[in-house]
């Protein structure tokens, strides 16, 4: 659960799913009411529009508080764990164990959003407007959103640059390794070429035969790929965010890409095959 204040979910840019957010003087007014997150709403009531005037408490002497709003969910963790299911109470409440005060959180979180975030004067501004208010009240872990951003972030980050340098090694040694087999290829090939030539073909008509072959090697190569990345991106599922582990449009643009770039390796000794002189490759054995 989170005590929040009217505002933060604008400030934060978080997008209210259903219903409305609670306000101010609901807030002073101690009014019973209570914000929930889309994933808890969806378990609770099975759609976040479901939820709006339902009624929940935390422990059995408190009062029941109605649901206003629904809020997107939101990762606390980084991206491997999933989003938390959160009530949002508000930061005054009905006291819980009899009359007395309202009941008030005694930390609390500033979120303030401004375009001179992460500056010096900036946060002498904010700690002067603090103490105005209290002089015995300290700041405490004052970062921008960037950097708590980063944080969460860092482990997924680094091993989703590890398995990039990894994929680009494997990319390459796979040109390579078609540059070599095509060369090879052509070099074996070369007296046929040659025929071919003296009989009349074109450059065009060598360079076709050529890339046809380096072609169905790269289908050959892609097909075995997307067969392995289908039953093993199901590992990598936590390491996702905003795509499925078997979206189809990567896994086409993917392909593409690799057999633009067996095209390009190819290319080359197609390309030296052209131009086979056909006497040197007649007497070639």
């Amino acid at each position: 659960y989170k005590h929040i204040s009217p505002g933060l979910l604008q400030t934060a840019g978080t997008k209210l799913v259903a219903g409305r957010e609670m306000t101010w003087s609901e807030v002073y007014g101690l009014r019973p009411v209570v914000m929930v997150s889309e994933n808890l709403a969806r378990e609770m009531w099975g759609t976040p529009s479901a939820a709006i005037g339902k009624r929940l408490r935390e422990f059995p002497r408190m009062p029941w508080h109605e649901v206003v709003g629904v809020v997107q969910d939101v990762p606390e963790k980084g991206v491997p764990d999933p989003a938390p299911e959160i009530v949002y109470w508000p930061p005054l409440m009905e006291n819980a164990f009899g009359p007395g005060p309202a009941q008030a959180t005694r930390t609390v979180t500033f979120v303030i959003r401004s375009d001179r975030a992460g500056t010096e004067s900036f946060l002498a501004e904010v700690r002067a407007a603090v103490q105005s208010v209290n002089s015995d009240l300290p700041l405490a872990s004052v970062r921008t959103m960037q950097e708590v951003y980063d944080k969460s972030v860092a482990q997924t980050s680094f091993t989703l640059v590890m398995l990039g340098i990894a994929a680009t090694m494997a990319l390459s040694l796979g040109i390579i390794g078609i540059y070599g087999v095509i060369s090879h290829t052509v070099s074996q090939r070369k007296r046929e070429i040659g025929i071919r030539l003296a009989l009349g073909a074109q450059g065009g008509d060598v360079l076709q035969l050529v890339l046809r072959q380096g072609t169905k090697l790269a289908l050959v190569g892609v097909a075995i790929g997307i067969g392995a990345a289908l039953g093993l991106t199901r590992l990598m599922t936590n390491l996702l965010f905003g795509v499925t582990a078997h979206d189809p449009l990567t896994f086409v643009a993917v392909a593409g890409l690799l057999i633009l770039v067996a095209l390009f390796a190819c290319y080359i000794p197609a390309r030296r095959a052209t131009l086979v002189d056909p006497i040197v490759a007649l007497r070639y054995e």
